[in-house]
Formats: C-alpha cells, structure tokens, sequence
C-alpha cells in the first residue's frame, strides 16, 4: 500500500482542487500528483483517460500564474493513472488566476497537506525570486483602478494607455500581475499624507488635520493644496507700495513634500507626517538615508533612488524636473535666512524641517537693507528689528532671539545702549528695552 507523503499526493478523480496542490508543490520543493488513486493508496482506473488528460494540462496552463507548465511533466501509466511531476518553481509565488496574488490564492506544501500561505510568506516568496525591489513586486491586492492616474497624465496632456502600463513598471507581463509601483499609483493605495496644524510650537494642541488617500499623484495635489491654505502671508507698506512676505517659499514646500513621498520607504505601512506650527514646519517620512549616503553629500547633489521608478514616473510627468536637485534648492531658497533647513536621519525615517522666514528669529537681512540706524552686528540687527516690530523687548526675549545666556544677552543690549540706539527703563523681570 502507498502512502502520501509532503512530495506525493492522491487524487481520486480530477476535480479543480488539483490545481491548488500544483501551485502548493512549485511554491514548496516540488512532488508528484497520481490522479486515478484513493487516499489508501489503490488505483482506481480512469475514465476515458484520454479527455482527463487533456482537461488536466489545459486546466494547469489556464488556471495557474506564472506559467508553470515548463516545471511540469506529465505520463499515463498502464494502470489507467496519470502522474504530474511538479519541480519547484522560480517564479514563486504560483497562484490560481482566479483568486490572485493573496493567500486565498497561494498555496503551500506543510507536511501532506496544501495549506493556503501566510501573506508574510507570500512577500517572502516574492522577495527570493524577484530580488529586494519594492516596486517591481506583485502587488498583494490585483483589484486595482487607475481613475486619478489617468487624469493626472491628461492634465499634462500625456496618453496613460494599458498597452504601456509594463513599460512604465505599472505592470508585470510574465507574472501577469500588477506591481507594488502599479498599487501606488492607484486608486486603491494603501499608504496616505496625514497634514497637522498645531496651535503650539510642541506640537501638542490640534487646530485642524487631515489625511490624504488614493493614488500617490491624487495625494500630493491635495496635500499640498492644504500646506498652501497654511502658508501665511505678512504685509509691509512702504510709502505707497505694499509688499507681501510668505512664510514659507512654495517651491520649498513643495520640493519637502516630493522628497517626502518619493524616497519613503514603502515596505512598510505608515504615513508620511507633516507637523505645521507657527514657527516651522517639519515633514517626516519612513525610511531613512539609504546605506552609503549621508545628509553632506545629499546636499551636494548625490541621489540614491530607493523608488527609481516612481521617480521616473514623476519626471516624466514633470513633477519633478531632475533627480537629486530638490533638497539642494529648498536650501538655496533659505540662502539669507538666519535659521536653515535642518535634516535629521535615523535608521527609519527621514525629517525635514523648515522654519518660518517670517518669525522674528528669521528675518531676512536684505543686502541693500539701510543699516545707518543699526549695527553692523547681526545680533545687533535682529533686536533692532525686533523692536521697530513690536516697540520693546525683555530680556529673556532678547535670550530667546539670539539663542543666547543672560549675561551674553546684557552685553548685547548694553552695546546697543551704548551706541544712542537704545533705551533701558526698570530693573529684573520689569526690565524693558525700547528703540530711543
């Protein structure tokens, strides 16, 4: 009597079952399938073989992706059995067509069953036959449309064809399955942009938040519509004419938010950040520098792409207009700015922040700017520009501004005093400090 065994399985009949034990053996270490045999072992003769046969390897060919039929190989045996030999596959993981690229689909051999595989095994499949390319991989969910995609590509009066979609990586012919770069672009994406506007510079106390879903393209749109209701502007009039200060330059914005979305890391589930408070805004991301990068030679030009394809997609729909540039010229907006971008990377995600150029603290000192009222000193200039603002100031202030100790503040003001630009009335914490 014969036994099955985790390479050997029995099928009385052939019944659409037998596909799944198919794909459990090319997705396991292989085996052989006998149809024709009951599960003690004894043969139980077919009819009309000739029609099961046919029935069996059309099936296989049909219902199970990638093809599979080159690790197949099939023989009829005097006993009226027909025998499958199944090699393990290197295109894992199979599945049935109908079903997908999910666990409901993907089978697995445990011992002398076939058992539906993990999700986690199933990336893990992925990961081994295709490599560690996020984009490139299947996408667990095939239920995918593109609505948003393709009005984005209209937009910029581009054809967004389904003939293309495996040019553009949207799309893999041989596994005949959407790619992960296919789910971003989706409507159905998974991952989102949470905007939060704080009414405290901790970032504690909500004044108003929302989160943006569905395809990358719809979501960077919207989310930066909102960043921009945000951005505020200051007035200054100057004899007849008035000039408009935003407090953050747009393109700086939206530069930050396209680093944000195009380099995060997209293995995992989260959302990518942005903080916005009175004084600075911060945009995180999951992921952080890749391997050989750092922030210096980030700012010096050098671009790993951890996401070549998305970017290439944002290129050629001229969101972007050349890979590496962005973080190099949200730094050159903040040129004159007393208070830089700031980066900060850790192992897991990537931070950053831009401050409000026009927060005191932030100013920008015009070249041309008429000093004769001012010192030559900068930490001069920005309590004198404090105080044609506001009217006085305090010491502790004046410690906040410069970012300075007391007695360094004293000296300072004192200097200030010294030179006619200044007067000082009271003493401790009544100190004022007033333009003379």
């Amino acid at each position: 009597m014969a036994y099955e065994t985790e390479k050997v399985e029995f099928k009385r009949i052939a019944t659409n079952d037998l596909y799944r034990e198919v794909i459990a053996f090319a997705n396991t270490d292989g085996g052989t399938l006998i149809i024709g045999v009951n599960d003690e072992g004894e043969a139980e003769s077919l009819l009309d073989i000739d029609d099961v046969y046919t029935r069996i390897t059309n099936g296989i060919r049909d219902n199970i992706v990638p093809d599979i039929t080159m690790f197949t190989k099939y023989s009829l045996k005097e006993n009226q059995t027909i025998h499958i030999e199944i090699g393990e596959g290197t295109h894992k993981p199979y599945y049935l067509k109908a079903k997908g690229l999910k666990p409901s689909g993907v089978y697995v051999r445990q011992g002398t069953s076939s058992v539906q595989a993990t999700p986690e095994h199933i990336r893990q499949m992925i990961k081994d036959a295709d490599g560690d390319i996020f984009e490139e991989f299947p996408s667990l969910d095939q239920n995918l449309t593109f609505n948003q995609c393709k009005e984005a590509f209209a937009k910029r009066q581009l054809e967004f064809d389904e003939n293309k979609f495996d040019v553009l990586g949207i799309y893999n012919t041989g596994r005949q399955a959407f790619t992960n770069l296919g789910l971003l672009l989706s409507d159905q994406c998974k991952h989102t942009i949470k905007v939060a506007v704080f009414e405290d510079v901790n970032n504690t106390i909500f004044k108003g938040r929302k989160e943006f879903a569905g395809s990358l393209l719809k979501q960077i749109e919207e989310a930066f519509d909102y960043i921009e209701l945000n951005n505020n502007t200051r007035s200054e009039i100057k004899g007849l004419v008035r000039e408009d200060f935003v407090d953050y330059p747009a393109e700086a914005l939206r530069e930050a938010l396209l680093n944000a979305v195009i380099h995060r890391n997209y293995d995992f589930s989260g959302s990518i950040i942005v903080n916005i408070n009175s004084e600075f805004m911060e945009f995180i991301s999951i992921g952080g520098l890749l391997p050989g990068l750092s922030a210096d030679e980030m700012l010096n030009g050098v671009s790993i792409l951890r996401n070549k394809k998305l970017s290439e997609i944002f290129l050629r729909l001229r969101i972007i207009e050349a890979y590496g540039t962005g973080i190099r010229r949200i730094f050159s907006l903040y040129e004159n700015c007393a208070e830089k971008p700031k980066i900060n990377a850790t192992q897991n995600s990537f931070k950053i922040t831009l401050f409000n150029m026009n927060h005191q603290r932030n100013r920008i000192v015009l070249a041309n700017e008429d000093l004769s009222a001012k010192s030559a000193n900068p930490q001069e200039e920005l309590i004198m520009d404090y105080l044609q603002q506001y009217g006085e100031v305090t010491d502790e202030k004046v410690q906040e501004l410069l970012a300075v100790k007391k007695t360094r503040a004293f000296v300072i003001t004192k200097q200030l005093f010294d030179k006619g630009l200044i007067t000082i009335t009271g003493r401790g914490a009544s100190r004022r400090i007033t333009l003379l």
